[in-house]
């Protein structure tokens, strides 16, 4: 059995990361002239207290407490502590061997995480490339020889368009008055999303867990200070209803009106429904708080309902303010990822702009967590659902038309990690934009830096007395606030200056090395007192482990250095006693502290300065851009607790550096108020491009009358331009040309010269009943059957058993039906012909994926020709999805692309489908299902080329649709409900076990779904393996609007829709 000699030798020779003992003690004894190696000063940092503790090196605790500590092993430390407390010395020797083996197991499996991480990265480097000179190659062919030769690598940022953009700076002070004058009679209504965590306007429980931090502030005050801007009329900020018995009562309330802000500039006149509101729409289980991780399968509920709120407001707004018309929302702000994928699906069926804000980037944490090598990407993705997120934030670069960062690093350092932008492209695409070039269906969203705010105005700093001991009293005589005696308790000579640090008990925020510079530098301990304000606590061991871990760590500190009346960490605080935090500090001299690893903003640092501190803080991220402004204190490096000690001696033994950065804070801060935010914000939403649904029906499509008569839908017919007929000549005829296209212009103009000479005819046809569109107004319920899984007469037979299964409804008109397909309506149409049903039986077809939405027509006499189709497509709908559509430049991008795959392969793989493709509906025949990318990589590649599409495979993995990129099939039925007023709720989504690439989009939402299981559902392509995620983190199989049968015999179909309630029980 080996000693403890033979361990401690082991555990040095494997420590190869960190140096042999003799290195690493020949560099803490080096000097520490600025001349040193950096390395030397890592390794001397490391050891020092090891080394005056112990008098030598030893590597076994070396391990144990650095190593160990990197992987966020606490099990391994807790094993340590208990194995040197052991008396028998043989047992202790063989814990020590084990302890030895998992380290070096866990050190494997770092440096191997690390390689994988590496190669990734160099791969995602290579391909980023390759699409650069794709596109360039694709975007030469109408350039000058001077265009061609621009210096496509100038590394000129593209956010803040402050050199070259179309508008004046936002920053000058004439400008901003001269739009807030501009804009001031303006009515809008803005709609901002947060969905996860506790939000509330009064009493904030920041802290209480790691998602109540400062994105809920940020949202409720950037909600409460745009609803006090002239020009907005209404603010919505949409969140999720938490009912549960663990969470306050204030959370389940639906709305809650936030206070204006009480500012003569922000003055104007109130409506009866204008304002800031919190409104909050319940989605997911009603009585149950989750965490943000698990929120993701209930996102289309959440969509659902929102869109249920906008429709109702806007309708309300419209009475009050619009002249009748519906107001709409000017935009749709999505903050973080789970909101920014909710806000892109709301704004793809409202038609209405959006703009995201990310406030943490799921590429950039996924990254940290590798750099670490704690877990494998697998476990982080288990852990956090991060390929979930990132997918969320690239549907955001694909549908938002503005992201809002709060600093240029959040640009170049963090969005540059996605897919979907490239600040090299971004640039060259805006330059043809402004030339008028065609950039051949490629888009980029526009990048802007705007600080997050402040409401400074009941902020008055404490005069401060620089060759006094302590500040002067304000002289008012008012008690302490009792914050400050929670505090006070804990420091054995209060009168000292305080260092504040601000933050929750979470790794990234290094509170650790905080208290570890504070305990190893003697002067400054002597010289000051440190408070830890780390959220809200009652017991730790009741806390989420990684915050107890993290807060026990502080507490061993605290006892190893013994602090005790040097350190305050008191338990308890509230959102309105942070303001008297920061006074206390300010009154006693003292300096603000943010050493988080990364920092994204850092607000924290904004309201310390309002209140006269000084900052130390972190070098990584927004704080940067912030010292940039204010000029008020030091960045340091927070990996390096010795520099971070350091700058917090500076600030609170140099008297007169204190004062002047003190003074700057104060002089600049008003460059980060609520009021200069909300005019840049507005400013740079002005610029938007107006979107908003319309409808070529002047009056309220959703209001249906008792009668609903015929000739009201007559009306609709002609006053929608919907008698648009598909031609089957294409099939027939040899030409390559757009037959679909063109059918469609002939039947435009054939319709322009006989609307007046049709009237007469039409109204005979719906006075006797031959033709029911739009008969989807006057039902009660919709079955949509979207089954992919199967084959053809298998679809079939589904058809007519849920005909057979609702027979009586159907005949009631009670119950309608849409058939929903990947199949072009030709397709459909071919398919009804074989099986002896009328397209008639159906009040609507959603076609191309999602791409076309056609309506039936039996009337011989509306036929343009014997040939012609009998559907009716719906122009309307394809406005509401023509967003980012790039059209022929996409076309053609696309014949190249798929031209390049066929000549990688060396075969035939994908070949245009001109027949089935249509105006919005690029669609390609795979010829070998083998050889073309699986979807994950298809959506990747064409993110990276900055195309903006849909892209989805069918079930088979025999057609390839490539639509808008808001386009879907379940975005159509959201088009039915906003257009037709179709309730959602009403509707009943038939699927298989799996289905085309959005089969995912047909099982979420507030609608009903039966999902028919069976041996005749056909497995999946392999072009559909692979996902970057989990279904289950998308969808909860859980909620009670979905049910399964086996088979689809119309018994078990009625017995499903009969638990649904849409079939009555005559049993």
């Amino acid at each position: 059995m080996a000693g403890n000699d033979w361990i401690n030798s082991y555990l040095e020779a494997i420590l190869d990361a960190g140096g042999a003992a003799g290195e690493i003690s020949a560099a803490a004894g080096a000097g520490g002239s600025d001349g040193a190696p950096a390395a030397a000063g890592e390794k001397r940092d490391k050891s020092s207290l090891m080394l005056r503790e112990r008098g030598r090196f030893n590597p076994a605790r070396y391990f144990v407490e650095e190593v160990i500590s990197g992987f966020d092993e606490t099990d391994l430390y807790k094993t340590w502590v208990r194995t040197a407390a052991m008396r028998s010395p043989q047992e202790r020797n063989t814990r020590l061997e084990n302890m030895s083996w998992r380290i070096w197991n866990l050190a494997r499996k770092k440096k191997q995480i690390e390689g994988e991480e590496a190669s990734r990265l160099s791969k995602q480097r290579l391909e980023r490339e390759k699409a650069r000179r794709y596109a360039a190659a694709d975007m030469s062919e109408d350039l000058s020889e001077g265009e061609k030769g621009e210096n496509i690598n100038e590394s000129s940022s593209v956010h803040d368009e402050s050199t070259r953009g179309r508008m004046p700076r936002i920053g000058s002070t004439d400008a901003i008055e001269a739009w807030a004058s501009q804009h001031k009679d303006k009515k809008l209504y803005i709609v901002l999303i947060s969905i996860h965590g506790l939000i509330r306007g009064e009493n904030m429980e920041l802290g209480c867990d790691s998602d109540t931090g400062g994105q809920v502030k940020y949202v409720v005050e950037l909600a409460r200070a745009l609803g006090s801007t002239p020009g907005v009329y209404r603010v919505d900020l949409l969140t999720r209803q938490i009912s549960a018995p663990d969470v306050d009562w204030s959370y389940g309330e639906p709305t809650e009106m936030l206070s204006p802000i009480n500012s003569e500039n922000f003055g104007h006149d109130m409506g009866e429904s204008s304002g800031a509101y919190i409104v909050r729409i319940p989605f997911g289980p009603r009585d149950k708080y989750i965490p943000k991780e698990h929120l993701w399968p209930h996102i289309q509920e959440f969509v659902d309902g929102a869109l249920v709120h906008i429709m109702q407001m806007s309708k309300v707004l419209g009475e009050q303010v619009g002249s009748g018309q519906p107001v709409w929302p000017v935009v749709i702000h999505g903050h973080y990822a789970d909101a920014g994928d909710s806000a892109a699906l709301i704004s793809g069926a409202l038609n209405v702009p959006m703009v995201f804000t990310g406030h943490s980037l799921g590429r950039d944490k996924l990254e940290q967590l590798m750099k670490q090598g704690r877990q494998t990407r697998d476990e982080v993705n288990t852990t956090y659902k991060i390929m979930r997120r990132i997918e969320a934030e690239e549907v955001c670069l694909d549908a938002s038309e503005i992201i809002i960062t709060s600093t240029r690093q959040e640009i170049e350092k963090q969005w540059g990690l996605y897919d979907g932008f490239d600040l090299i492209m971004a640039r060259k695409l805006r330059a043809r934009i402004k030339r008028g070039v065609s950039c051949y269906g490629r888009y980029m969203p526009r990048m802007i830096a705007i600080p997050p705010g402040m409401e400074f105005g009941h902020i008055v700093p404490h005069d401060v007395d620089l060759d006094g001991e302590e500040a002067n009293e304000d002289g008012s005589g008012s008690p302490d606030p009792p914050i400050w005696v929670d505090i006070m308790r804990f420091f054995s000579n209060p009168r000292k200056p305080m260092i504040l640090a601000l933050a929750r008990p979470d790794p990234k925020k290094n509170i650790t090395t905080l208290v570890k510079a504070f305990g190893e530098h003697r002067e400054l301990r002597n010289l000051a007192n440190l408070t830890l304000i780390m959220g809200n606590r009652d017991v730790i061991d009741e806390m989420s482990s990684t915050n107890s871990a993290v807060l026990t760590s502080i507490l061993k500190l605290i006892d190893k250095y013994d602090l005790y009346g040097q350190v305050a960490y008191p338990k308890h605080h509230k959102q309105s006693e942070v303001p008297d935090i920061y006074r206390l500090a300010a009154r006693t001299k003292g300096v603000f502290i943010n050493c988080a690893f990364i920092e994204p903003f850092g607000l924290t640092l904004i309201e310390a300065a309002a209140y006269g501190l000084p900052m130390v803080a972190t070098r990584n991220g927004g704080p940067v851009d912030i010292h940039r402004v204010l000029d008020n204190g030091i960045l340091v490096d927070p990996h390096n607790q010795n520099e971070i000690a350091e700058a917090l001696y500076k600030l609170v033994s140099d008297k007169q550096m204190w004062a002047q950065c003190r003074q700057n804070g104060l002089k600049n801060i008003h460059q980060f108020s609520w009021p200069e935010h909300c005019k840049n914000y507005l400013s740079r939403v002005s610029t938007l491009k107006p979107r908003h649904p319309r409808w070529q029906k002047s009056d309220d499509a959703t209001e249906v009358s008792e009668a609903d008569s015929p000739g009201d839908s007559l009306r609709d017919i002609h006053d929608l331009s919907l008698n648009l007929k598909l031609s089957l000549d294409s099939e027939k005829s040899g030409t390559k040309e757009n037959n679909v296209r063109r059918n469609l212009e002939d039947a435009v103009q054939k319709l322009s010269r006989g609307v007046s000479a049709g009237r007469k005819t039409e109204s005979v046809e719906f006075t006797t009943g031959t033709n029911k569109w739009p008969s989807l107004r006057r039902r009660k319920h919709v079955v949509v059957i979207a089954v992919d899984s199967v084959q053809d007469a298998d679809l079939v037979d589904i058809i007519k058993n849920t005909f057979v299964a609702s027979s009586n409804e159907r005949l009631t008109g009670a119950v309608g039906f849409v058939l929903s397909t990947s199949r072009a309506i030709s397709e459909i149409h071919s398919l009804l012909i074989s099986a002896g049903i009328e397209a008639t039986d159906f009040d609507a077809f959603i076609c191309n994926s999602g791409s076309e939405l056609c309506y039936p027509s039996s009337s011989s006499e509306d036929m343009l020709s014997p040939a012609e189709l009998p559907f009716m497509i719906d122009l309307d709908y394809h406005s509401q999805i023509e967003y980012r559509w790039g059209g022929e430049g996409l076309r053609k991008t696309l014949i190249r692309w798929a031209a390049e795959k066929n000549n990688e392969s060396g075969q035939v793989v994908l070949v245009e489908d001109e027949e089935c493709s249509s105006t919005y509906c690029i669609s390609f025949k795979v010829k070998n299902t083998e050889a073309v990318p699986p979807m994950k990589e298809l959506r990747k590649t064409m993110r990276i080329q900055a195309l903006r599409c849909h892209v989805l495979y069918s079930h088979d993995g025999r057609k390839l649709n490539l639509i808008p990129v808001l386009a879907s099939r379940s975005q159509a039925l959201r088009y039915l409900y906003i257009r037709w007023g179709v309730e959602l709720s009403n509707m009943t989504v038939v699927v298989g076990e799996s289905g085309d690439t959005d089969y995912e989009g047909l099982l979420g939402g507030v609608h009903k779904t039966i999902v028919l299981k069976g041996s005749f559902n056909a497995a999946p392509n392999q072009v559909h393996a692979a996902r970057s995620y989990s279904l289950l983190d998308v969808v909860s199989f859980e909620k009670p609007g979905i049910t399964s049968v086996e088979g689809y015999g119309s018994d078990n179909l009625k017995s499903a829709l009969q638990q649904f309630g849409i079939l009555k029980d005559n049993a």
